[in-house]
């Protein structure tokens, strides 16, 4: 029997006890130990603070409000006011944009960001939000569009082809997976043909397409424009 994880089992970074990118030295964010910071304030006791972020300062890429919280409880706090919308991408020649989008769906708060086909990708792009995000993986377009249906979310492939309706002008569902291709093909021929909608989105000069990366942060601020409760945001 294989040990391999579930087409659609929770994906997990190999690096995660890993200093990344923007946890490499003292870096242009952050604040130093606790009592430098807020200075006569008495050390916290809340069980989300980090004993250590409090003692050696908290140089991570979070917002205020999370400094010098455990990562389990930045995770646990964004569970409790995720959007619900889903990011899928695919992931079947290579991985130059997944770690953008998955930067992306963590500044947009999104549910969970899916990856078809391959389970290796490049991190790197992400810049350590991986760590806040969750993240899943399947191995076809078919077991995504299966789960999707299940969950009871409506799928929006991304690409400029002929019978996509302008994104522009379209009202996005409020629990959507959002699904997009890989730089240069798009969307396989299964994304668009199991996908509940299609849309593109508006171009007017010389180029084809656009970066997947680019795309996909278009089409998220287009939900979060249509659907966010925009007072909350940071």
């Amino acid at each position: 029997m294989s040990d391999s994880p579930s087409p659609s089992a929770p994906l997990t970074s190999s690096t995660d006890s890993a200093p990344g990118p923007t946890e490499w030295g003292e870096g242009r964010h952050g604040v130093g130990p606790w009592t430098l910071e807020p200075p006569g304030e008495p050390l916290p006791t809340d069980p989300r603070y980090d004993p250590t972020l409090l003692a050696e300062g908290d140089r991570r890429n979070v917002v205020d409000a999370y400094r010098y919280w455990r990562r389990e409880a930045i995770v646990m706090d964004l569970d409790t006011h995720r959007h619900p919308f889903h990011v899928a991408i695919e992931n079947f020649e290579h991985d130059a944009n997944i770690g953008t989008v998955v930067r992306t769906a963590n500044a947009f708060l999104a549910e969970t960001v899916h990856i078809v086909g391959k389970r290796r990708w490049n991190r790197r792009g992400a810049m350590v939000t991986d760590r806040y995000q969750h993240l899943r993986h399947h191995d076809t377009v078919e077991e995504l569009i299966q789960w999707a249906h299940a969950a009871g979310l409506t799928v929006v492939a991304v690409d400029n082809v002929p019978g996509s309706t302008p994104l522009e002008s379209t009202l996005l569902p409020e629990r959507a997976l959002l699904l997009f291709g890989q730089e240069g093909p798009g969307i396989s021929d299964a994304s668009g043909q199991q996908a509940d909608m299609l849309v593109s989105i508006a171009q007017f000069g010389s180029t084809r397409s656009i970066n997947v990366g680019v795309a996909a942060g278009i089409v998220m601020h287009a939900w979060i424009a249509q659907h966010a409760d925009l007072a909350a945001a940071w």
